[in-house]
């Protein structure tokens, strides 16, 4: 059920390869397997077993027995709080090892899976401890001959899906409110990138969480994932993927009428005025899309920049991404982009490149596979021009380092083509003046705006989207309106 790892940083770990049910690790029924590829070597790492259908009915029959038990059921918040504030102290404790992991298993240098997700996991868990007493229900006033009041209850066993851009970020954004409200939770992880959350399950069990409260399962989508969402026994599933996954998570559930909440894919603009500090813009606009090797669901693939300073900032731009993008080995200081996660993503990264120079678009920088030292699924961070909004590389999420900068020249042609996307997920405006921001903030379609920044997010603020960039929100307070049933209580004071 385990192996003994050592990562390129030296770090030495002990790595579970199984299913974490019931507060312990098992083979899967079938003894089927997932192989874990290292992205910038190309060579395995290890394999996980993978979860079938009856796997599916185990766990999910942990957490009900454990959504019932007093064990769990009979906390109080305070209590659930104080179990989240140790699971975050053993983060903390473990973050170098976690961050290995992740860096192993997905790609992302080493230094921001560390300084940036890790402490973002540690500050979710916290946030959400000190919540876990404070999610108050109602006294309404109806009269002198009724005493109402409201209480919130837990939803219930919540299925949890979970990408492999972000594998400890988005596990923690899910588990945090779903534990803070009272839940139990099965938590099934990207099969590409399983291996830092079974590392952390073990965690879960020291920090005193009781069995069955939180089982972390591998497998398929196409057989762990579809027979979570579609279980009769499941009564929230929470998914964060592609859109077109999203679709069919949605079809699945709507046979039980699940609690859905989905964060879905992006194509957020970023707009440059031509009154902005082009030096900040260009510094975030490189931020927004070349982070995480643009694998970001927010990313702000799409800058719409003003025909009269257009030329300018692309210059400063490009050079920013010549200064700052250095592709390398991921555990290396020097390095700010590595790999994408897999051979599939990189393939699929290069055939919009591709596509983007069929459709007449001219690649202004990169355009071309990066191996490293003849490995590795690299590819040269990527600058298009001469887009029009028509074409695939400005419609479509690429979730790799690559963006269309196209001109306007008036406001409304800056809103109309930021809205011209299905999508509603970031979006991003660059001006001076402030009146103008705000004004230009509400107009754009989108759950998130930044103003001159992009992709700062916070785990104080909620997260999501609108139209088809998913249902619901994440983090901050909003968060656990999804985890919640608010439940009327009304007494006849006249009886």
């Amino acid at each position: 059920m385990e192996v003994e790892l050592t990562a390129p940083n030296g770090r030495k770990w002990t790595q579970p390869l199984g299913l974490f049910i019931n507060n312990e690790f098992f083979a899967s029924s079938s003894g089927q397997k997932i192989v874990s590829i290292n992205p910038t070597t190309e060579e395995e790492i290890c394999s996980v077993f993978a979860a079938t259908a009856d796997d599916v009915d185990t766990a999910v029959a942990a957490a009900r027995k454990a959504f019932k038990d007093p064990s769990w059921k009979n906390l109080s918040g305070t209590e659930r709080g104080a179990l989240l504030w140790k699971l975050a102290d053993l983060i903390e404790q473990h973050k170098e090892t976690l961050a290995t992991i992740e860096t192993l298993d997905n790609g992302k240098p080493y230094s921001a899976a560390l300084n940036e997700d890790l402490a973002d996991v540690i500050n979710v868990f916290r946030y959400y401890a000190g919540y876990a007493d404070k999610n108050f229900g109602q006294v309404i006033d109806a009269g002198p001959d009724k005493f109402a009041y409201t209480v919130k209850q837990p939803v219930g066993v919540c299925g949890q899906i979970i990408p492999w851009n972000y594998p400890l970020d988005m596990a923690a954004w899910k588990l945090g409110p779903a534990l803070c409200c009272g839940n139990t939770v099965v938590l099934k992880l990207a099969e590409q990138t399983p291996l830092s959350m079974l590392y952390a399950a073990k965690l879960i069990k020291e920090a005193g969480f009781p069995p069955g409260v939180v089982n972390v399962i591998n497998g398929h989508g196409r057989e762990a994932g579809a027979a979570l969402v579609q279980h009769q026994d499941v009564d929230k599933i929470a998914f964060t993927g592609s859109t077109a996954t999203g679709k069919e998570v949605m079809k699945m559930a709507a046979a039980t009428m699940k609690n859905v909440t989905l964060e879905t894919g992006g194509k957020s603009p970023l707009i440059v005025f031509e009154d902005a500090d082009l030096d900040l813009a260009a510094k975030w606009a490189h931020i927004g899309i070349m982070s995480n090797q643009g694998q970001i669901c927010t990313a702000t693939s799409r800058l719409l920049v003003h025909e009269k300073i257009y030329d300018h900032f692309l210059a400063r731009f490009k050079t920013k991404v010549q200064e700052i993008s250095v592709l390398g080995d991921p555990f290396e200081e020097s390095t700010f982009q590595g790999p994408q996660v897999t051979k599939a993503q990189y393939e699929r990264v290069l055939s919009y490149i591709q596509s983007g120079q069929e459709e007449g678009a001219t690649i202004a920088l990169g355009g071309q596979p990066a191996p490293q030292k003849g490995k590795g699924f690299f590819v040269a961070p990527t600058v298009f021009t001469n887009v029009k909004p028509h074409m695939k590389i400005f419609r479509e999420e690429i979730f790799g380092p690559c963006v269309a900068v196209v001109a306007f020249s008036t406001e409304e042609e800056a809103v109309q083509l930021a809205n011209d996307t299905t999508y509603g997920l970031g979006s991003a405006v660059f001006t001076k003046d402030l009146v103008r921001a705000h004004r230009v903030a509400r107009e754009i379609e989108a759950g998130m705006v930044w103003i001159n920044s992009s992709n700062d997010s916070d785990f104080r603020i909620p997260f999501g989207g609108v139209k088809q960039s998913g249902i619901g929100r994440e983090l901050g307070e909003a968060a656990l309106a999804s985890y919640c049933h608010i439940k009327s209580i009304h007494v006849n004071m006249a009886a």
